[in-house]
């Protein structure tokens, strides 16, 4: 009786604290949303009013007269185009490394990481430098290059954990079988680590799409992605612009909600499946 009260004590207290987690986290994500549908006065009024008429204005402001839609295309090419070629690399560098056995592998995936951790400040500039001599700076596909070279060691390494998971013997059937190396590859181990790919491809896509320094850096305004599109606005001494970067806030979450909530299962399983095999 004592182990069945200590028991559901252990599960009161866990589901408490997840609650209150919860609430603690997703509070200022819910409070942005309400502020975005205020007037600036009524947002930011002290005391603070709970109970205040709401507005579009903001957003209207913020896609209407600023052109936020040139902002979001951007975004989508930049993010798409890092996602698909970090993906076909890293599946194909990681499924091959995971399967060779020699030494450079191994050098490689130090290489890799080293590379990996160098602070995006250190190669700012290089990039900088090469794409105004080159004369293809404020260019979408100069971004995506950056990002795609920073990106890719994390996807290699993160692909790689999950081919290693996947025993050779299932390759080898499925040429014993008739298929050729890159068949098996596509018809076989593929299917088997697809909850791995999509969960890279989330991480990947999560770089590109929240990436403020690099867009800001590389573009100029009509060609910057959304985050640092909403930058100058959240720090402009103008009360409409405010509001405007505080409607862009919510505008930009939105998209990152949906896509956790539609591939909730394959991230949760890709997930567990690194976690156990990798």
């Amino acid at each position: 009786m004592a182990t069945k009260r200590a028991s559901a004590l252990g599960q009161t207290l866990l589901y408490t604290g997840l609650a209150l987690w919860l609430l603690l986290a997703a509070l200022p994500v819910l409070w942005t949303a309400v502020i975005s549908l205020r007037s600036f006065g009524d947002a930011f009024s002290a005391p603070l009013k709970w109970i205040a008429p709401l507005t579009l204005d903001n957003y209207r402001g913020l896609w209407v007269e600023r052109g936020f839609h040139r902002n979001l295309l951007n975004t989508l090419l930049v993010t798409v185009s890092t996602v698909g070629i970090s993906l076909t690399v890293g599946c194909l560098a990681g499924y091959a490394l995971s399967r060779y056995r020699g030494s450079l592998g191994f050098w490689l995936l130090i290489i890799a990481l080293v590379f990996r951790a160098l602070p995006h400040s250190t190669l700012l500039p290089s990039f900088h430098a090469l794409f105004d001599a080159l004369g293809v700076r404020n260019e979408l596909f100069t971004l995506v290059f950056v990002l795609v070279a920073i990106n890719q060691p994390f996807t290699i390494w993160m692909l790689r954990s999950f081919f290693v998971g996947i025993p050779q013997e299932l390759d080898e059937a499925a040429m014993v079988d008739g298929c050729t190396r890159l068949q098996a590859f596509r018809r076989v181990i593929i299917p088997v680590m697809w909850p791995g790919v999509v969960t890279t491809g989330l991480f990947s896509f999560l770089l590109a799409y929240n990436d403020f320094m690099l867009s800001s850096a590389l573009t100029n305004a009509d060609k910057m992605t959304m985050p640092a599109a909403i930058a100058g606005a959240i720090t402009a001494e103008s009360d409409a612009l405010l509001m405007q970067g505080v409607a862009g806030a919510v505008s930009i979450t939105i998209p990152l909600i949906v896509l956790v909530a539609i591939f909730q299962k394959q991230i949760v399983s890709g997930l567990t499946q690194g976690a156990v095999k990798g």
